[in-house]
């Protein structure tokens, strides 16, 4: 079976849905199977024979992103062989869902798209001078109109799938998280990396590591920290990542008189960089209201690292109470004490470590691929 991928984003441009893609791509690979992927174009993307670059520009208010230039992906789209592949699967909302749905249908092949991201839960972020009533009801039109346009939807969480299902989606639906590449998160060296920043070993770190963002409530997490230091004066907070939330987290770090314990990395490379970050930490700690699934939780967990998070949306799939992690209210004051639970008792927070290293397991990319290739199969493919 080949498969033939389209997204307005992918690596070198880290987030989410990049790593969703790279992991869906390596495991069916892994299982025999090969995808071809049509993505923008970035400075330093690395050249690779199954990924077909597409020129764009940067998008006003994220520069980060890049927007593929309608003509040019309609060039690289002509350029393929449609009897080379088996099914269409798009991967998010923008120009590759129009372009995908298009070749899919001129070519009479199935076309499935993954529900990503929440757009309902973003847009005011980005567009705060209109009304959030008219945006959030835009996002959800949007959004049943495009699912309603493939043959089937896969949704990364059972909130999201109840999310459009809400919306009035009509196309077939299924649950398949992303998984976790459990053989790459082995090891990590939390001493080397408390020594290289800096960090005394016995000081309580607390850890976030994903796109610095609005909508990722990273000031509940500054807030939180603020209660932390009634009874945890010297604990402090690390934010490794990126993105456009950054220079107003520095603000109210500063406002909140915590400009000493919390410390922004910016982005760590994958692999043994990040692997020590998480292990130098004491816990990890998530606030997003708008996850569809949380994949770093799950790599917090595959490593070890005790979890403090809110539940909302996709991450209430993943988290389970005492399996890898603590559950914390929609409290600042409440979560504060949550965490001061793992640094009062050492042992309980190397049990919880432990437990979650065993549930991370659970959600290994064989067996999210296997369903993956049971739902294209669905679809009528034949080809081996």
């Amino acid at each position: 079976m080949r498969i033939l991928m389209i997204s307005d984003v992918y690596f070198p441009r880290v987030n989410g849905v990049s790593t969703s893609i790279q992991t869906l791509r390596r495991s069916l690979h892994e299982a025999g199977h090969d995808s071809v992927l049509v993505a923008p174009d970035y400075p330093g993307a690395s050249p690779d024979p199954a990924i077909h670059r597409v020129a764009g520009w940067a998008v006003p208010r994220d520069p980060e992103d890049h927007l593929m230039r309608p003509r040019a992906l309609r060039h690289a789209l002509e350029r393929l062989r449609p009897a080379d592949f088996d099914a269409v699967h798009i991967h998010t909302p923008f120009l590759a869902h129009r372009a995908g749905v298009r070749w899919a249908r001129r070519h009479g092949l199935p076309a499935v798209e993954t529900y990503h991201t929440l757009f309902e839960g973003y847009f005011h972020h980005y567009f705060p001078w209109l009304p959030q009533a008219w945006l959030a009801l835009l996002a959800r039109r949007i959004s049943r109109r495009q699912c309603d346009e493939v043959d089937a939807v896969i949704a990364p969480s059972t909130a999201m799938r109840d999310k459009l299902a809400e919306y009035g989606v009509t196309t077939p639906m299924q649950v398949i998280p992303t998984g976790l590449p459990m053989q790459d998160f082995q090891g990590g060296d939390g001493a080397a990396f408390r020594r290289r920043h800096g960090i005394p070993l016995d000081k309580p770190l607390l850890l976030y590591v994903g796109r610095v963002a609005h909508e990722k409530n990273i000031g509940f997490l500054i807030s939180a920290l603020a209660h932390l230091r009634t009874t945890h004066p010297d604990a402090l907070l690390l934010i490794a990542g990126e993105g456009p939330a950054l220079p107003a987290l520095e603000m109210q770090a500063a406002a909140q008189g915590l400009r000493n314990q919390v410390r922004f990395l910016g982005y760590l490379q994958r692999g043994a960089p990040l692997h020590d970050c998480y292990c130098a930490a004491d816990a990890f700690v998530f606030a997003s209201r708008t996850e569809t699934q949380g994949l770093v939780l799950l790599e917090a967990m595959a490593l070890g690292i005790p979890v403090v998070a809110q539940a909302h949306l996709g991450t209430a799939d993943v988290l389970k109470e005492g399996q890898g992690c603590l559950i914390a209210p929609d409290d600042p004051a409440a979560c504060a004490r949550r965490i001061a639970e793992l640094l009062d008792n050492r042992e309980k927070a190397r049990q919880l470590g432990e437990r979650g290293r065993a549930y991370a397991r659970e959600w290994s990319t064989a067996r999210m691929a296997q369903r993956m290739l049971e739902l294209y199969g669905g679809l009528g493919l034949s080809r081996p």
